[in-house]
């Protein structure tokens, strides 16, 4: 199981990739969220789950509990759908939105097939993404080689005897408390973002030392074979502290600061046009 976030129209959507029987699934609240627009979609869904069950729906009983990252950036069972059952959870629930979300859901499951027939479509898939939402090819080429610094960084994990998800998301906790002094929530919150990717809303510097922090993870890692949850720890720590002294020289010598409260949030007049575009190709 692989776990990803999808976007729809600056929603984030918690989905995980079933290798084995090659299927997507997807967070029901989370789509609750973008077909009600709801505050509480956990509560609406609450409700209409129950009133599936006395229709006798066979909707409830297809719904899986994956492991998924919540906002606290701890993994919890989270009521999931593959895309299926998505569409038929969308044909129960009225909204102007249902059409492009049954769009998204089908061309979800086209690129998936693309991407194993040739991987590279991802990387280009998620470049476009990034210039249709307005980042600059800097940000772009960073945001990307961020990434591949951090697949490296889990791939050890994996081999190394850390397979649950509690554990990944400890560890980048800790590396991230150690160089900008925040958990991960902390700088979230800073930055006024909820479901949204915090990388997606870093800047080019908070992307360059998180990168640096991992990479020195790794490294120190590999350089005593660690092993296990409290072994990476330590790498863990090593290596948030080697970002940490790097970051500290950087304000020194610039005046600036790294860690800040900016985000890529679109403004009331960019939202529109924002989902007019995305809208166009889903």
């Amino acid at each position: 199981m692989k776990n990803e976030i999808k976007i729809f129209e600056q929603n984030n959507i918690r989905s995980v990739y079933d290798e084995e029987n090659e299927k997507w699934y997807f967070s029901v609240v989370d789509l609750i969220a973008i077909l009600t627009d709801s505050e509480k979609p956990a509560n609406y869904w609450k409700v209409l789950k129950n009133r599936l069950k006395k229709e006798g729906s066979q909707l409830v009983t297809n719904c899986n509990q994956l492991k998924m990252k919540a906002a606290d950036g701890k993994f919890y069972k989270t009521d999931a759908l593959d895309v299926e059952g998505c569409l038929r959870l969308v044909q129960s629930v009225p909204s102007p939105k249902a059409e492009p979300v049954k769009l998204w859901l089908a061309r979800v499951g086209y690129e998936r097939m693309k991407e194993m027939s040739d991987p590279s479509t991802a990387i280009d898939r998620a470049r476009e993404t990034y210039q249709k939402l307005g980042r600059s090819e800097k940000w772009i080429q960073q945001r990307m080689m961020g990434q591949e610094t951090r697949n490296k960084l889990t791939d050890y994990w994996k081999d190394h005897e850390i397979t649950e998800s509690e554990e990944f998301a400890i560890l980048t906790n800790i590396i991230h408390q150690e160089w900008t002094g925040l958990s991960v929530k902390e700088h979230k919150n800073l930055k006024g973002l909820k479901s949204q990717n915090l990388r997606d809303h870093m800047s080019e510097a908070e992307l360059i030392f998180t990168a640096l922090a991992e990479l020195s993870t790794r490294q120190a890692a590999e350089s005593t074979q660690a092993t296990g949850l409290q072994e990476n720890k330590n790498a863990a720590k090593i290596g948030g502290n080697i970002a940490k002294h790097a970051k500290e020289e950087y304000e020194e010598r610039t005046g600036g600061k790294v860690v800040s409260d900016s985000n890529f949030l679109p403004t009331k007049a960019k939202v529109k046009k924002i989902k007019n575009n995305i809208s166009d190709n889903v």
